[in-house]
């Protein structure tokens, strides 16, 4: 038993949504009581306390769309690489990167990304990869990495006709072979999708393939109209639009994700919630790549289940969470829209897509719940309590400020170091790993 005291707690739970000064109980991997810190700790006198000081203690956050395979990316340069269009990005920079990720390259972004994801108190990742130098384990390796680090994943494997059919079929294998994995582990710390790059890289039959070999297992995770290619090629090719390909297809459903829908119409966006599709919103990387905004206050109106993602631009999803807010109310020229629907994505629809994953509720302080609690130093000028504290996160809070890291009651991240690893040797690993990639991409 644990008990983080000596905060202020907001819990996401209507029924208790703030402690001014106050404690939070864990009893294994379950939330077990809230209250004074002082009455917690007469209450529970042999639990572990730990003094978060005066910080900020909240459910640990949640990333919906990231990649790991991009984790040794920071600060890479391709020579020649100087894109003009979305397709060179991909082609150029990070198909590129795939296809020269072996099983060691891979583990190594993995513990970058779930490392970093930590340090900015996020608890839970959908994770989407590709590395077509090396399919076969890659998931495995990847679930290997966060069980070690202690972070809660759903796993997928990009499928792409892009590298050939005999990689397509590699990574349909590899999806369906972890997608069996998962249901048999029953594990709420890892789940599996089932994976796919763009509709323009998959075909009709591969589709086709890829339902065969899920048969109903999970859900899938596909990047949907990231830019105009999408609606292009399912016009150009199948005479239909994207968001009918997938319906025909059999991969919507209250499981599957739908990464980045930006170039999509009120019609597509009908059949999304009709069928109970979930989509993701990556603000910051499709600013960077050019290529347009995703119509969440839309989705909204429709009752689209619709989360926040970084597409690994960023692990601080309080730095996207920022980013949401302002580029809605650009796009829409009004300075009154978009709060709600940006808080709403973060700390309430991105929990509700866990729990579709998971027996157990999640991304709420309450008895019952899931211990994955994140902690700030966050100092206040201003008045603090449930009242203002989303003008609080989006004005005065940044990932790294994060002091305290919990997932499923276990404390692996505590005064800003890492309880549960040896930071030093992973780095040193880590850094191998990327100077080996360096040097293939730059020969």
């Amino acid at each position: 038993m644990l008990i983080l005291g000596n905060g202020r707690v907001i819990t996401r739970d209507g029924a208790v949504p703030y402690l001014a000064e106050g404690a939070v109980v864990t009893d294994g991997t379950l939330i077990r009581e809230l209250g004074p810190t002082a009455a917690m700790r007469e209450k529970y006198p042999d639990a572990e306390f730990v003094d978060v000081r005066g910080g900020v203690i909240m459910p640990g956050l949640i990333n919906a769309h990231t990649h790991i395979y991009s984790g040794l990316a920071r600060g890479l340069s391709i020579n020649g690489h100087d894109p003009r269009t979305f397709y060179q990005v991909l082609d150029g920079m990070w198909w590129n990167i795939d296809r020269h990720l072996d099983l060691e390259g891979t583990r190594a972004s993995a513990y970058t990304t779930i490392l970093e994801c930590l340090r900015n108190g996020v608890t839970t990742i959908f994770d989407h990869h590709a590395s077509f130098r090396e399919i076969e384990g890659s998931l495995f390796a990847i679930k290997d990495a966060a069980k070690e680090l202690g972070i809660r994943a759903g796993l997928c494997y990009e499928v792409s006709e892009r590298d050939g059919m005999k990689k397509c079929d590699a990574a349909i294998e590899e999806n369906a072979n972890f997608a069996k994995w998962a249901a048999a582990e029953k594990d709420d710390m890892i789940s599996a999708m089932f994976g796919g790059h763009a509709l323009f890289t998959i075909s009709d039959e591969t589709f086709d393939k890829m339902a065969k070999a899920n048969d109903g297992l999970t859900g899938f995770h596909i990047h949907v109209c990231e830019g105009s290619t999408d609606r292009e090629d399912s016009w150009n090719r199948y005479n239909c639009r994207p968001i009918d390909r997938l319906k025909d297809h059999g991969i919507l459903g209250p499981k599957t994700i739908l990464g980045h829908c930006i170039e999509l119409t009120d019609d597509e966006l009908d059949v999304i919630a009709e069928t109970d599709t979930m989509c993701v919103t990556n603000p910051e990387s499709n600013m960077g790549n050019a290529v347009g905004v995703a119509p969440v206050l839309k989705m909204f109106e429709k009752g689209i289940l619709v989360g926040l993602g970084t597409d690994a631009y960023t692990h601080d999803m309080l730095e996207s969470l920022k980013v949401e807010l302002i580029i809605q109310r650009h796009n829409a020229r009004l300075p009154n829209v978009g709060w709600m629907e940006s808080t709403g994505m973060l700390f309430r629809n991105n929990a509700k897509m866990v729990e579709r994953y998971i027996s157990k509720p999640i991304g709420v302080l309450k008895p019952g719940a899931l211990a994955d609690i994140a902690v700030f130093d966050y100092k206040p000028f201003t008045p603090f309590s449930d009242a203002n504290i989303d003008g609080h996160m989006i004005f005065g809070f940044q990932g790294r400020m994060c002091t305290h890291t919990m997932v499923n009651g276990k404390l692996l991240y505590k005064d800003r170091k890492f309880t549960a690893c040896d930071e030093d040797a992973l780095t040193e690993r880590i850094y191998t790993a990327a100077e080996k990639l360096w040097g293939e991409l730059n020969p």
